[in-house]
């Protein structure tokens, strides 16, 4: 009798669940009185991320002075995160001014499918330059021979193969649940805020995104760890003091853009489950959709010669 009442309480809930089609954002609800601040705020962000993003994309690509590995990766990890803001930003910035804060479950499925893969893409697209970095600091004379064009594009193939299959796996996983609820906290389709939405227990996915997790961010992070430590180790055995500061200066931005990155996202994903409110939850995801894409144009172009003197050629011949 007991199993046949779970059986058939299991049965009405997955009846109930398939009456829904669409979810709602509860998006910045606890602010209610700076919604109109956030928006100021988040577009103005948005707008520098897409510019400074097409910026760097666009002198590479006109520079032939650029036109070397590390900034052939640097135009990949700016294309990606301008798809990856494309995802999600216009979306809140929309919410945020009382549009519709509503989203049917392909929609849904569609955002959480693109932010996983450009998300990852990311991840490994960081990787790619460490090792441009290790090559080219720990073995210079070989360089161009190592980072061939076709080793650089299997790169950039490799980590966009990785975003892709990833994220299959991901929303697939999630989106075949049975949902019941219809409000998701948060202000975009994450993984783990979705999930809440389910009937059934859901501890199996929640191990499957921990252990994707724990794969995509503590593998990438500990080859790029490998990178500087050998890089570090070569720059230390640099007998002139200008040499050194020299080969650091290569190393400086990327290594910026990582912690940033990287520390972001581990404190998003990797932290136990219900140690932060939802506040804080939309905070720390406001930092990795947000500030972090915005971050990669503004170190590249405020802290490296090449690019700020291929944008002063720009310049120049746009002036002449």
């Amino acid at each position: 009798i007991l199993l046949h009442f779970r059986f058939g309480n299991h049965s009405m809930k997955r009846e109930n669940c398939t009456l829904i089609t669409e979810f709602t954002f509860q998006g910045f609800s606890s602010f209610h009185e700076y919604q109109l601040t956030l928006f100021v705020v988040f577009l103005t962000l948005y707008i520098l991320t897409i510019a400074g993003n097409v910026i760097i994309v666009t002198i590479i690509r006109i520079d032939h002075h650029l036109h070397t590995p590390m900034y052939f990766f640097l135009s990949m990890l700016s294309t990606s995160e301008t798809i990856y803001t494309l995802v999600i930003l216009p979306r809140m910035l929309s919410s945020l001014v009382g549009m519709s804060q509503s989203i049917s479950l392909a929609g849904c499925a569609t955002q959480m499918f693109l932010f996983v893969t450009f998300g990852i893409t990311n991840c490994f697209l960081l990787t790619a330059m460490g090792y441009d970095r290790y090559v080219a600091i720990c073995n210079p004379l070989r360089y161009t021979v190592i980072m061939n064009k076709r080793v650089c594009i299997q790169l950039v193939w490799g980590a966009c193969s990785i975003g892709l299959i990833v994220a299959i796996t991901q929303v697939t996983s999630v989106f075949r649940l049975p949902f019941c609820a219809t409000k998701v906290a948060h202000f975009f389709c994450d993984i783990r805020p979705v999930m809440k939405l389910s009937c059934i227990d859901t501890t199996v996915n929640e191990i499957l995104t921990l252990i994707i997790s724990v794969l995509v961010l503590v593998v990438p992070m500990g080859l790029v760890f490998i990178s500087y430590v050998l890089i570090i180790s070569t720059i230390l055995n640099i007998a002139s003091a200008e040499g050194r500061k020299k080969a650091f200066a290569t190393c400086a931005s990327h290594l910026t853009v990582v912690i940033v990155h990287y520390g972001c996202a581990s404190i998003a994903y990797l932290k136990p489950k219900s140690e932060n409110t939802r506040d804080q939850d939309q905070l720390i995801s406001v930092t990795y959709t947000v500030i972090t894409p915005l971050l990669n144009p503004v170190v590249y172009t405020l802290r490296n010669k090449e690019v700020k003197d291929a944008l002063h050629r720009a310049i120049g011949l746009k002036h002449s």
